[in-house]
């Protein structure tokens, strides 16, 4: 049962960085850093948006059942897999660039979770 809250906090983190990024990018005068207050709170009370703010909590509450129920140690290295995902499907989604540096730094990603899951107990 760890490993599927374990799977559900991923999806539901990739989830929400793949939402936001969408969202953002349909409201380029939305960011903190334009600073158009209006914009902002429009982005706020978009369902999207909200979706991705209740996946993050959720995200969250399957993170506490997983690590109740399995050591931090042996969980933590599988929310590195997020980066690779949001990465491969920024790609698709968002034609983003993915140069072959991208490619190695995702590759070490991946072989470390492997390497660290394979590890003891």
């Amino acid at each position: 049962m760890s490993y599927i809250f374990l799977a559900l906090t991923i999806v539901l983190t990739v989830y929400g960085q793949i939402v936001l990024k969408w969202q953002v990018s349909l409201n380029p005068g939305s960011t903190i850093e334009g600073l158009n207050p209006r914009a902002i709170v429009m982005l706020l009370l978009n369902p999207w948006v909200i979706s991705a703010f209740a996946a993050a909590f959720s995200a969250s509450m399957c993170w506490m059942a997983a690590i109740n129920r399995m050591p931090l140690s042996k969980a933590y290295p599988f929310m590195a897999l997020s980066f690779p995902i949001v990465a491969v499907l920024a790609v698709w989604l968002f034609n983003e660039s993915f140069d072959l540096q991208r490619v190695f730094g995702t590759s070490l990603i991946v072989a470390g979770v492997v390497v660290l899951a394979q590890s003891g107990s």
